[in-house]
């Protein structure tokens, strides 16, 4: 595994990257040429527009984590390349990232380990630690804010799959985030009054198929990263909401769902229910971190292959990501835990999560988590976000390889019944983040 040496973690080879990033949001003079491309890196013997499959995959290995390996090597899937992305501003959406820049340097650790501000209040917005010194301070950026917007709906189609690439569910949900603090776009900003000790509200309602509408899992998260988030699902079979224990966030959410709540964004529990964070690597890696999103199906749907059905696997372009950044970190907030540690790559240069690995008890790779990213802005087509193209996630794998069995998650633009995608609605708390919401729509 190549490493980039005993420089601070995205700190850059050449020169400090957020130093770079914050001139022009081109990261080409922190790192040499070799990391720049896909052709560099392996003197031409893959290129940036290529195929990787089993055939060539042990050229890139060291640029893939286990589980992505082993699809490739025996599973069947392949991989796209691209040349390598270097503007920041289509790496994550334009007012996080303002935020970032504006209140670099703002952000420390109180007494409890939470994140503050220099002056003890919830933190503002944007990523708190953009050039990490520890696995901690990576985990805060994850955690602090999910999808790196005010506010999201997303309407999200999965398919399950069996071992042999059989699909056995096929389900329809909308997952909604509405962050309490570090606000960059909706007013009031950067808090919310009356809600400034919570992080954020979180659901997700099953729509489809009809033995299972109405379904939901509602996570109030508080701001102290300490605690258990608030955890309310309505279950359509007993009419009512109902209280979930707060470490409930090891099961599948759903028959079939290889998905644990704790996987979310690869950070779905507060950081600080983990501990025993260490950065253990650092280098290039291949990710699908942007131009996944092409606009040529009106309700952005994907293609896949692998498996019998040919449905396995998500195509996917990947490019060259300069410098990851690989945390690794333990359930020590939860005793009955089946994961024994984690194993998470990030982007250096927007410190967005990009791949996952768990382990179990025994130290056996247990489950993967990779998604793909993009601007909705291809084929003269834009989905707006203010007056700014919408960024967010594409689709996502996740992975059991110890069954064999796969998840896989897409966003799409709408849904029947009236669902759409929508972003910094701040109506969206009312309609769907309120126990009371939940049974509405769970009539």
């Amino acid at each position: 595994m190549k490493s980039l040496g005993a420089t601070g973690a995205s700190m850059g080879v050449l020169s400090p990257l957020w130093d770079v990033l914050a001139e022009d949001g081109d990261h080409t003079r922190a790192y040499p040429e070799e990391l720049l491309s896909l052709d560099a890196y392996t003197g031409g013997k893959i290129t940036d527009n290529d195929t990787i499959d089993a055939n060539n995959v042990d050229l890139v290995k060291d640029l893939l984590d286990p589980i992505q390996y082993l699809q490739i090597k025996d599973l069947g899937r392949v991989l796209q390349t691209m040349p390598q992305t270097r503007d920041i501003y289509r790496l994550n959406p334009y007012d996080y990232l303002e935020a970032t820049f504006k209140n670099s340097g703002q952000a420390i650790f109180d007494a409890d380990g939470n994140v503050r501000t220099k002056d003890g209040q919830p933190w503002i917005g944007g990523t708190p630690f953009p050039n990490p010194k520890n696995g901690t301070e990576v985990f805060a950026n994850a955690t602090l804010s999910w999808g790196r917007h005010d506010a999201s709906l997303y309407p999200v189609k999965e398919t399950d799959l069996d071992a042999e690439g059989n699909v056995t569910y096929n389900y329809e949900s909308v997952w909604i985030e509405f962050q309490a603090t570090g606000r960059v776009t909706m007013d009031p900003k950067p808090y919310w009054p009356g809600h400034e000790d919570k992080l954020r509200y979180q659901n997700i309602i099953f729509m489809k198929p009809n033995d299972v509408a109405g379904t939901s899992f509602l996570n109030i998260w508080h701001y102290d990263q300490r605690k258990f988030p608030d955890l309310h699902g309505y279950l359509p079979a007993f009419k009512r909401v109902r209280r979930f224990p707060t470490n409930q966030r090891f099961e599948p959410l759903i028959a079939g769902n290889t998905l644990y709540l704790s996987d979310a964004w690869a950070a779905g529990d507060p950081f600080l229910l983990w501990g025993n964070f260490k950065i253990v690597h650092r280098g290039p890696y291949l990710a699908a971190v942007a131009d996944s999103w092409t606009g040529k199906d009106d309700n952005w749907e994907h293609t896949t292959h692998g498996g019998n059905e040919d449905a396995m696997f998500w195509d996917t372009k990947v490019q060259l990501i300069p410098e990851a950044i690989v945390v690794e970190a333990e359930p020590t907030g939860f005793s009955r835990a089946p994961v024994g540690k984690k194993r998470v790559w990030f982007d250096a240069r927007t410190q967005s999560p990009i791949a996952m690995v768990t382990y179990d008890r025994r130290g056996q790779v247990f489950k993967s988590f990779d998604g793909a990213y993009s601007l909705y802005d291809a084929n003269n087509k834009t989905v707006k976000d203010g007056d700014k193209p919408y960024w967010s996630w594409t689709r996502v794998h996740a992975f059991d390889a110890q069954s064999g069995r796969m998840t896989r998650l897409a966003q799409v633009a709408k849904l029947g019944g009236g669902y759409s995608m929508k972003v910094n609605d701040p109506s969206l708390y009312e309609k769907y983040l309120t126990v009371s919401s939940l049974r509405r729509l769970g009539i």
